[in-house]
């Protein structure tokens, strides 16, 4: 087999850069993810600022990586591994990172106060809303008639929608937090306009929450704020830190994996016709491209607080790791195939451990409700571009469409 990019043995000081470009089809992963797999389990890759964390591309090394107490996810260690020098931005700041970027038993503290939120249970109590979404923005759809943007007109609302009401955000101030959201994800953006970013969708929680202080709802945003008289939860810094990693998190990946989602479908013919005839195998063809088309193919980052074997090499106290392996062979049948008939849920897309992703239950709802809207409602939906010529987001720390033009 080609080995792209791979020269040198384990030892050496040499290592492939890392995130690399996708060179063939923009839906398959970049050969060099394979290769690592394959030939180095525990490898070392160069990032864009020159720091040469370990990449675990085992499905079981990549698993016990992310639940590794040993492995850190708090950014501001030093060592930290970011695949783009805007993320690191991040590691120098005063303000609250989010839950996500800790480690307990601080991240145990407010992960906390928002588990009760995110259960299954309530989650699937929440299934009609997200149908009647799902329903309006089909029937807006079909009544403006082809051709359209399924991103815009479909993929981007339909999570947007769903997480404002769940926040208590003002959808009219969509086309705000989507671009600020765009532009804190961009790995190409300038510094200045990151950091603007930021600040602006800081500064509009930080408004919205003294709102809510005082013009309370039923929404999870008011609850949080009502919590701050109770001693050991959040403060109002932690609450908008948190209402703003949600939003963002809440609608950004979900919108990326409908886009890209349905676009896998319609290039595997077969698969879109598997799902038209029986919808039932919807909930698991879900579960498939989440396993298939991981929107964060970069892998998960940590940091190791102290030495350890991995991968088949030794990671030393300080060393960052990034964990990625949902085509693992070992685990997947057929790993680089799509198949709806043959779902799994071992698969790594929303984390694992202690930091598995809190809005799973929620991500599933609207995968599955929009993924059954559209199979039954525009069967004949077809792209209008060629796959090389539509817009993927090659820059951004999710990968996606940012557009994606299709008629019926």
């Amino acid at each position: 087999m080609t080995t792209t990019g791979i020269t040198e043995p384990f030892g050496s000081h040499a290592a492939p850069a890392y995130p690399t470009v996708r060179t063939g089809c923009p839906l398959d992963l970049p050969p060099l993810v394979g290769e690592l797999r394959e030939e180095r389990p525990g490898a070392r890759v160069m990032l864009r600022d020159g720091s040469r964390p370990w990449v675990v591309s085992r499905y079981s090394d990549a698993r016990q990586a992310l639940r590794d107490p040993r492995l850190s996810a708090d950014l501001h260690r030093p060592g930290f591994p970011f695949v783009s020098p805007v993320q690191k931005l991040q590691q120098n700041e005063d303000l609250p990172v989010g839950f996500l970027r800790m480690d307990p038993p601080e991240h145990s503290r407010q992960r906390r106060m928002l588990t009760q939120e995110f259960i299954v249970k309530r989650m699937q109590r929440m299934r009609p809303e997200v149908d009647a979404v799902v329903e309006s923005l089909l029937d807006d759809m079909i009544a403006a008639g082809p051709p359209t943007d399924l991103v815009d007109a479909f993929a981007l609302p339909l999570p947007s929608r769903v997480i404002c009401k769940l926040l208590g955000v003002p959808y009219q101030d969509h086309d705000f937090f989507q671009k600020q959201s765009c532009l804190m994800l961009d790995h190409t953006a300038g510094v200045e306009r990151v950091l603007a970013a930021r600040e602006e969708l800081r500064d509009y929680f930080d408004r919205l929450a003294a709102h809510k202080a005082s013009h309370p709802a039923d929404d999870l945003l008011s609850r949080l704020i009502a919590g701050q008289e109770v001693p050991g939860h959040l403060s109002h810094d932690e609450v908008v830190g948190m209402a703003a990693v949600l939003l963002v998190a809440g609608h950004e990946t979900t919108a990326n994996l409908i886009g890209i989602g349905v676009l896998n479908l319609l290039e595997a013919p077969d698969q879109w016709a598997a799902l038209c005839e029986d919808p039932g195998l919807i909930p698991g063809a879900v579960e498939e491209l989440l396993r298939y088309q991981t929107v964060i193919p970069t892998g998960l980052p940590r940091l190791a607080t102290e030495d350890m074997e991995m991968g088949g090499v030794t990671i030393r106290a300080g060393e960052g790791v990034l964990a990625a392996a949902d085509r693992d062979p070992c685990v997947f049948d057929a790993p680089d195939r799509l198949d709806v008939r043959h779902p799994v849920r071992r698969h790594l897309a929303f984390g694992f451990g202690v930091h598995q992703c809190l809005g799973l239950p929620l991500a599933r709802v609207e995968l599955q409700s929009a993924l059954a809207g559209v199979v039954r409602r525009l069967p004949r939906l077809r792209v209008t571009k060629p796959l090389e010529e539509l817009n993927f987001r090659h820059r951004m720390n999710a990968y996606g469409l940012f557009e994606l033009p299709v008629v019926w």
